[in-house]
């Protein structure tokens, strides 16, 4: 399915998220799915998922390395939304992957998390038209420039609702529906990710500052391709 990718960004720029999301849901048929890490800055777009579309799957990238909390706070939301949610990762899990390759995760973590994350996740999209991210532009440089809809190079379509939102947005959004926070949160962990590669953020530090702390790596590489096609 082929659709006019500047038209389409135009007229959804300044979009609500749930609009975003159900837009997406009626254009594929339902040819749609979401990724989510189930942390707390995904909460809002999780819960738009639960409200307007449902029927839609999350996928969870299970690494075998993530914090247990994480894994609890996951089945928590699951249940308590009623979602859809799917877990997809490296067939060998954790214990299997560090006996294989050893602690690739302090040595090459880039590699580590094209295994663990893209390659999994690459072959879970191309099952549907489109997939959803909750990534923003204000979290990243890297991530400045992303529009709400980009055309991949596999021929899939990666949307992001929440692409316009803030901090603040997220923050409101969260008050208003007393969502849940990560457990984690209340230790300074602002973004989460796999256990060894995840360290709390100190105050006045960018909320991704603990992710791959020490190197310059600041993506684990799902969400290079951000500018539209």
């Amino acid at each position: 399915m082929k659709i006019d990718i500047q038209q389409v960004n135009a007229a959804l720029e300044s979009a609500h998220p749930e609009e975003i999301l159900l837009w997406a849901w009626n254009t594929f048929n339902g040819s749609v799915a979401a990724s989510s890490s189930f942390q707390t800055q995904s909460v809002p777009l999780l819960k738009m998922i639960s409200r307007v579309t449902p029927g839609m799957f999350v996928y969870f990238l299970d690494t075998g390395f993530h914090f247990e909390e994480t894994l609890q706070f996951k089945d928590q939301l699951a249940r308590d939304f009623k979602l859809n949610v799917r877990s997809v990762g490296n067939p060998l899990g954790g214990k299997g992957f560090v006996q294989q390759y050893g602690p690739m995760f302090q040595n090459d973590p880039d590699s580590c998390c094209h295994l663990n994350k893209v390659e999994p996740m690459e072959r879970a999209r191309h099952k549907f038209c489109a997939w959803i991210s909750g990534i923003r532009r204000d979290q990243t440089l890297q991530r400045r420039e992303t529009p709400v809809i980009t055309l991949l190079a596999d021929g899939t379509y990666k949307i992001c609702p929440l692409v316009n939102w803030t901090r603040d947005n997220v923050r409101a959004y969260a008050q208003e529906f007393s969502l849940p926070e990560h457990p984690l949160k209340a230790l300074g962990y602002t973004s989460i990710g796999c256990q060894p590669c995840t360290q709390p953020v100190r105050a006045g530090e960018d909320e991704r500052a603990g992710r791959w702390a020490g190197s310059a790596k600041t993506e684990c590489g799902l969400h290079w391709a951000t500018r539209g096609v």
